[in-house]
């Protein structure tokens, strides 16, 4: 029996499924159950920051469990302090306290739970093309399709548009005029919705799994501007963004601005173990030095996973892995995808910055139609599933969501693995061209 098929599958039809084992990884590659390795695109769902396996990681959870495997999160613990002072110190100015989650989705409910306490407001602000997690709260602020089969319309959320260029809801034609419009168009939603019933505003600061969509210069200062005016909580997500995947610590340094809330998960360890959490801004914190916080999860700042953090927080000051993230996709993955668009005609945009990037993938770049639908299954979907079967033939391991191949290598690759998966990538794309 395939022991598989016991698993019940996040996102996917359930059945049996060919995809392969995997049972072991080193560095950029993950090894299957036969031996074949494979050249890991995605970082898994992106979080695999230093990649599989790093030494330091690994030792320092070993450590930790020969000491204390687990903790209460009511009582003191060294290496949780440890690792929330370490984040506090590449956090943007002003967030000085860290919530400990087992992920991103719960960083997400805590963090509109704590804007909502803190000045008794109702709603929450958040982009159409967004993914924020997938529990009650998370899904309704998440702006894309994922979000539809579980909407209510019952959470408080209002969605607005952002910024996107490729795919301009506001007419313009240079970024700048982007960015302009789209603060314009929010500044009318926050006075139309109520300012004074806006808690917060919940934003990526670089769209990530929605579609790797990169603001125009000031526009998250504009935002910043306008929630400041209006008392409204400005929630970063940086979940998928955060520990460098940009190029610096977290995304929102790009426009040097420092939000009230700031959520991460994913690349704080490299997802060695699930740990998630919300730096808290001191205003905020503050509040809460008065009355108790109303939640908590058994497992916040869970020994294990806290150990990973201060280890892989260590190991990327150590190693110069910020910079080599905005190397990477300054040097290589920016040109050479540049090149790749220019090679097919299925590719309609290249876009991203560090070791972020996307391809989207289109019918005919004059009306930019999508190479497959929003949630295309079965023959709909035959295009990407024939992109995806290419580069697994080839033993790599891609991000594909929707009409787009999401290119998120660990922030350590080697140049020459980098250009080893681009060139596999060329190849895949031709399987994709065939159908137009």
């Amino acid at each position: 029996m395939d022991l598989d098929e016991l698993v019940f599958h996040p996102w996917t039809v359930q059945g049996p499924r060919t995809v392969p084992t995997f049972v072991g990884g080193e560095g950029s590659h993950i090894i299957d159950i036969d031996g074949r390795r494979y050249l890991d695109f995605s970082s898994q769902l992106v979080f695999t920051n230093l990649g599989h396996q790093h030494p330091r990681v690994v030792a320092a959870i070993k450590a930790q469990a020969d000491r204390l495997c687990t903790l209460a999160p009511a009582h003191a613990s060294d290496v949780r302090g440890e690792a929330a002072r370490r984040i506090v110190e590449v956090a943007p100015d002003g967030l000085g306290h860290v919530l400990f989650t087992t992920g991103g989705t719960e960083a997400i409910e805590h963090a509109v739970r704590m804007a909502r306490l803190y000045n008794g407001r109702p709603k929450v602000l958040s982009a159409y093309r967004s993914y924020h997690g997938s529990t009650t709260t998370s899904i309704h602020l998440t702006g894309d399709p994922r979000r539809w089969a579980s909407d209510t319309g019952a959470a408080g959320v209002v969605h607005f548009f952002g910024p996107f260029l490729y795919r301009s809801v506001f007419g313009a034609a240079t970024p700048e005029e982007e960015g302009e419009r789209a603060l314009a168009h929010l500044e009318q939603v926050i006075l139309q919705e109520g300012p004074s019933t806006i808690s917060a505003l919940v934003l990526e600061s670089v769209t990530g799994s929605s579609g790797v969509i990169v603001p125009p210069p000031g526009y998250l200062r504009g935002v910043r501007e306008l929630c400041t005016r209006h008392g409204i909580v400005h929630i970063a997500d940086e979940i998928l963004t955060g520990f460098g995947r940009t190029g610096t610590w977290f995304a929102a340094d790009h426009d040097g601005v420092a939000p009230d809330l700031l959520v991460f998960a994913k690349g704080v360890n490299s997802g060695y173990v699930p740990l998630g959490g919300v730096l808290v801004g001191d205003p905020i914190h503050a509040t809460f030095t008065e009355r108790p916080y109303p939640a908590g999860l058994t497992y916040s700042g869970h020994p294990l996973a806290c150990a990973a953090a201060v280890a892989a927080i260590g190991a990327m000051h150590d190693e110069g892995t910020i910079p080599a993230a905005a190397r990477l996709g300054a040097d290589i993955l920016g040109p050479e995808l540049a090149k790749l668009a220019d090679a097919h005609p299925a590719v309609g945009d290249v876009r991203g910055i560090g070791a972020l990037w996307t391809i989207e993938l289109v019918r005919d770049r004059q009306t930019k139609e999508p190479l497959v639908p929003p949630g295309a299954t079965g023959i709909a979907n035959a295009p990407m599933a024939a992109f995806t079967k290419a580069c697994l033939d080839r033993a790599l391991l891609p991000l594909v969501l929707g009409n787009r191949v999401h290119v998120a290598p660990p922030l350590n690759i080697t140049d020459t693995d980098a250009t080893t998966g681009l060139s596999i990538l060329d190849e895949a794309l031709t399987a994709a061209d065939g159908f137009l």
